[in-house]
């Protein structure tokens, strides 16, 4: 019984033991004071009578009469006249008041006997009668239940209000605790509140105060882990000059792109500014570094994040954009001429173009040695060309028109939507320490095409990102996955698409099918890519939406943007999953190591699983295992199987 009960039900026993207690001592009270009441009336009219009477000693009828007229007019038992010597009744008045005003079982508990009373009737110096009066008490218990019932609304009032105050009162002074409960709670869900205003009971003060300082230290080494691993991420991932990715990271993210599930097409585009050497020695080092940070920041604006960039080397830049086609890849060239254009305004590179820009198309299956070879040649064209600072390289002649690839893939993905013919595939996420034991599955799409190629879904996600139907898809997906969920016993992981965050309408159909099977929220897990995450508010509201469903939320191709783990820690997210480039032969670079090792600890210390993506030999099983990564998955454990 929790502690608010126990003082709610003492302060109830209390107040009814004092209700009690005063109710019985005042209707005791008012019990004596109407007995004294009944002697005085009985004495008093007593007295009256027999002053009365002293000239009627001798006269009866005229005693009979004045008998009657005090009987009629109060509460009496009997009236009696008797004479003093002989003790003979002259006169004699017997009955009971008609009007009853209190019931009868309160007549008969309080109990109360009529009182008498009794005076002398004098003729002269001579006793002639004596006069007895007893008073009915029928009046007195009425005033005795009047009073009775004032005093029992009373106390009763009175006693309400004070139980109300009580648990009023109650739940100010336990509201600490209840903050101290949510604040444990928040805890578990990788929270960090603090009270800042402490109570005035000193002894919640205390124990408020050693709370907030635990919660505190917990926030202080979180943020200390998180900002190790990120300064390992940027040593090892970021050019420390312009803040732009290293060639190191674009690598692993074009790898990506060419090989395994993620694999897509698009446009590789190198910048390289004209004589770099020459500028460091005629205006110095300190202007050179300078554009290229102006460049750096030129390309931001223009990526404004959709674009992987990187700076490889001295003064080339590196662009992938996936999903772009030939003539918008020419556009961005374009674009990017006309912003670079203007830093000629500063009279650093003199009346030359500041660089020239090479690119080259890449599709799933290309070796990256010959996309960078396919770039470097169309930088070399860029440069001997007149008129034109950029150029683009084929890897392959043989290449489909624009118009005619846009419609053959418009029919595919709309046929295969309309028709259901999207696959649902799973790959088993394992125990990183008990490889046999599945933690859940994570739900892949596959696609046929025209000649039936099985096609993994990074070739066709730009495609349906180009269409806007990312959101049918996940809308398809998720009804495959509930199905499938009806039916076995899986635990599942399902992507959400920023599209679909970012309709409305499309969230909202989203979130109905999910309430219509609540029942299979502890086996469905959402999530979400890092480079597709909304505004912190809305994801707040998205993983607050989740779990009143009863669904899980979860991030998978993590690291890019580890410093934002202090704000995801609010979320209560079942997993993190770090994306595949960071794992990809960690049991041969120490740095990559380091990096997850303190992402491993930031984690671990807000009780956060941690899984690693796309494990594909021993030795980075061996050490991620022995850094105490929760789950593994790759296909290392398990090719992706059809669900059906």
């Amino acid at each position: 019984m929790s502690l608010f009960k126990q003082l709610f039900i003492a302060i109830c026993v209390l107040m009814l033991v004092n209700f009690a207690g005063s109710f019985l001592v005042s209707v005791e009270g008012s019990r004596e004071q109407q007995v004294n009441q009944l002697r005085a009336h009985a004495q008093d009219a007593a007295t009256a009578l027999g002053l009365s009477l002293s000239p009627y000693a001798d006269d009866v009828p005229m005693m009979e009469l004045m008998v009657s007229s005090i009987f009629d007019s109060g509460y009496f038992q009997s009236i009696r006249v008797l004479n003093a010597e002989s003790g003979e009744v002259l006169v004699e008045r017997n009955g009971a008041p008609v009007s009853v005003t209190a019931p009868e079982w309160f007549a008969r508990l309080v109990d109360l006997a009529p009182a008498s009373g009794d005076a002398i009737v004098s003729d002269g110096w001579r006793q002639a009668a004596r006069v007895e009066v007893i008073s009915h008490p029928l009046f007195a218990v009425g005033r005795l239940w009047q009073s009775t019932l004032g005093t029992l609304v009373w106390l009763m009032l009175s006693s309400l209000l004070c139980v109300c105050l009580g648990v009023l009162f109650l739940k100010r002074q336990l509201r600490p605790l209840e903050y101290l409960v949510e604040q444990s709670n928040a805890i578990a869900r990788r929270e960090f509140l603090s009270l800042p205003a402490l109570p005035k009971t000193p002894e919640f003060r205390r124990v408020v105060s050693a709370m907030n300082q635990m919660v505190e230290k917990l926030k202080a080494l979180f943020a200390e882990e998180a900002s190790r691993s990120e300064k390992l991420r940027a040593d090892a991932y970021e050019d420390s000059l312009t803040g732009l990715a290293n060639r190191r990271y674009f690598d692993l993210q074009l790898q990506a792109r060419l090989v395994g599930e993620n694999a897509s097409s698009g446009f590789l585009l190198l910048l390289r500014i004209n004589d770099l050497a020459g500028l460091n020695q005629r205006i110095g080092g300190q202007r050179t570094d300078q554009l290229l940070k102006a460049v750096a920041e030129q390309l931001q604006q223009l990526s404004q994040g959709r674009f992987v960039l990187a700076r490889n080397r001295g003064g080339e830049f590196a662009l992938m954009v996936v999903g772009l086609q030939r003539d918008e890849a020419e556009q961005l060239a374009e674009t990017l001429d006309q912003a670079l254009s203007s830093l000629q305004q500063t009279g650093v590179t003199d009346s030359l173009p500041v660089a020239h820009i090479g690119m080259t198309a890449f599709a799933p299956g290309d070796e990256q040695a010959t996309v960078y070879q396919a770039a470097d040649e169309a930088l070399a064209r860029a440069a001997c060309q007149n008129g034109q600072n950029w150029a683009c390289h084929e890897i392959s002649d043989v290449a489909q028109p624009v118009a005619a690839e846009r419609q053959s893939w418009y029919r595919l993905l709309d046929e295969a939507l309309t028709l259901g013919r999207v696959q649902l595939y799973a790959q088993p996420v394992v125990d990183a320490d008990q490889p046999a034991r599945v933690l859940h599955r994570k739900v892949l799409a596959r696609l046929h095409d025209e000649q039936g190629i099985l096609l993994p879904a990074g070739r066709f996600l730009p495609w349906l990102e180009r269409f806007g139907w990312a959101a049918r898809l996940d809308l398809s997906m998720l009804d495959q996955a509930l199905a499938h969920l009806l039916k076995s016993q899986d635990t599942l992981a399902l992507s959400l698409s920023g599209s679909t965050l970012r309709d409305p309408q499309a969230l909202a159909a989203f979130y109905d099918k999910l309430r219509q099977h609540s029942q299979l929220g502890a086996r469905l897990i959402i999530e979400l890519d890092e480079d597709q995450l909304p505004e912190q508010d809305e994801l707040q509201a998205l993983a607050q939406r989740l779990r009143t469903l009863g669904f899980g939320l979860a991030l998978q191709h993590f690291g890019g943007r580890f410093s934002m783990i202090g704000n995801l820690a609010k979320l209560g997210l079942s997993h993190i999953k770090v994306d595949g480039n960071h794992i990809r032969s960690i049991d041969q670079e120490d740095d990559k190591r380091l990096f997850i090792e303190a992402m491993q600890r930031a984690a671990h210390s807000i009780d956060l699983p941690l899984f690693a993506e796309r494990v594909e030999t021993e030795g980075e099983w061996q050490v991620l295992r022995s850094m105490g990564i929760a789950g593994v998955q790759g296909r290392l454990f398990g090719e992706p199987s059809s669900l059906h």
